[in-house]
């Protein structure tokens, strides 16, 4: 028996927390009994005074590679492309500097980011039609992560190109291919990927400041360039999110029954490619193609989160309960706005309960550090792990190369929170952003190398 969905409480619990964790608008949308509901709070953008509405755009950020994994699996179900051939039997242009990897690395090691790839190369390529082709081009100057098909690493740089792989098979861009694939055939109206695209509605400003403070507009509305398209942007309102999980719930049926994407490969994209031993950042025990996976208690279900520096997404679904759940946010501590509303939603809507909010025991272990202090390099950022003048851990997280600008080293001291075999994981205490928290992970590759793991994001400890 399905719960009523308690519009009016639900409405209220909205405005309570998102006034509680600084954040200035907020819409939420929830697929219950077949039913999708709508609501909206606060503000748009705190300057203007703009107030939020259910049909408010939101910038959705890296929420778009479930789009992208949507699209590339449209292709493979038609034949047009084999998720274990390698990319460059598809696409040719694709390279990296090593080219035992460039000949191996695999469709589905991109969708479920097992590909080695890195996540922090925000290379703009201009506004053009050709701006994918132009990343794809500087990427095979970019480094791997680490090897291909040895551990999840989260690389939005692959979702570049799949994205570039959609335009070589269908002809049209990636935003021409996600609207007529996609947004049209499910109805979606405010649903979007060109900012020129989103001024024909009521858009959110994303706000930045100190945590626990109520957050100013942000100096620019998009700071992504058009090439972070198919893992970074699209432009969404709640219901669409919801609307676009309803169609994978309902095994690839648009609203009026005409198929979108074959059942068998959306079963597919929620199959477990991967497990990962940061379980906190995204939710995520693992990825299936696309799809973040998670298990509360026994109780399956999948989704993703998203953020374009700052505005958030957040969407959950629970397949057994016939449940969706999507929030957009712009600014201040979304992360425990999503934790402490979702937790209540999902437990009344669906019966689960979700873990509790990450943070380090009462009493935590004793780790040794020797091992694991060093310098860790990827491609944008170097992670360093030292011992700090009382002892402890200290975490250096510091952007370089094309991400330089992006923000100004951030450094926080490491409290363990568990150790075994094979992880040993800290929380960041201290971070001046988001949340409380950061999970940090230190662990080892198959080949014997040490890396650390932050934001999902791998690193291999250098020589």
């Amino acid at each position: 028996m399905t719960t009523p969905f308690a519009t009016d409480r639900w409405q209220s619990r909205l405005d309570e927390l998102r006034a509680a964790h600084h954040v200035p608008g907020a819409t939420l949308a929830v697929l219950t009994g077949g039913t999708v509901h709508e609501l909206a709070s606060g503000l748009l953008h705190r300057g203007t005074g703009v107030r939020a509405t259910p049909d408010s755009v939101f910038l959705a950020g890296s929420l778009a590679k479930v789009y992208t994994a949507t699209l590339v699996m449209q292709l493979a179900a038609s034949g047009e492309l084999d998720l274990d051939a390698p990319v460059a039997a598809s696409l040719p242009e694709f390279g990296t500097p090593d080219p035992d990897a460039t000949a191996t690395i695999t469709i589905r090691q991109l969708l479920s980011h097992t590909g080695g790839m890195t996540n922090d190369f925000m290379y703009d390529s201009g506004r053009g039609d050709d701006c994918l082709a132009g990343y794809v081009r500087a990427l095979r100057e970019v480094p791997l992560d680490c090897p291909p098909g040895m551990v999840l690493s989260y690389g939005s740089s692959g979702y570049v190109v799949l994205g570039r792989l959609i335009e070589v098979l269908t002809g049209r861009t990636w935003d021409q291919a996600l609207r007529e694939r996609v947004f049209e055939p499910l109805g979606l109206e405010r649903s979007m990927t060109l900012p020129e695209e989103a001024l024909r509605f009521r858009a959110a400003m994303g706000h930045m400041g100190e945590p626990g403070r109520a957050p100013e507009p942000a100096p620019a509305w998009d700071m992504m360039p058009r090439s972070a398209g198919p893992y970074g942007r699209v432009i969404v309102s709640a219901g669409d999110v919801v609307r676009f999980a309803k169609m994978h719930l309902d095994g690839g049926l648009a609203p009026g029954g005409a198929p979108v994407l074959p059942a068998g490969a959306v079963a597919a994209m929620r199959r477990r490619e991967a497990d990962s031993l940061d379980k906190w950042s995204v939710s995520a025990d693992g990825w299936g193609l696309g799809w973040t996976l998670h298990d509360w208690n026994g109780v399956p279900g999948f989704g993703h989160d998203g953020s374009a520096v700052s505005q958030f997404s957040f969407l959950r679904v629970l397949p057994g309960a016939g449940v969706a759940v999507a929030l957009l946010a712009n600014g201040g501590a979304a992360g425990r706005l999503y934790a402490g509303l979702f937790r209540e939603l999902l437990g009344e809507l669906a019966g689960v309960r979700m873990p509790p909010p990450f943070a380090p025991p009462a009493n935590p272990p004793e780790v040794d550090l020797t091992p694991l202090a060093g310098t860790y390099p990827r491609a944008g950022v170097v992670t360093t792990i030292s011992r700090g003048a009382d002892g402890g851990g200290r975490l250096r997280y510091e952007f370089v190369d094309e991400m330089r600008h992006f923000s100004p080293p951030l450094e926080a001291d490491l409290v363990p929170v568990s150790r075994s075999a094979g992880a040993t994981v800290f929380a960041a205490a201290g971070m001046p952003v988001g949340e409380e928290f950061w999970p940090v992970v230190c662990a080892t590759l198959p080949d014997g190398r040490p890396y650390v793991q932050v934001g999902m994001r791998v690193a291999v400890k250098a020589p």
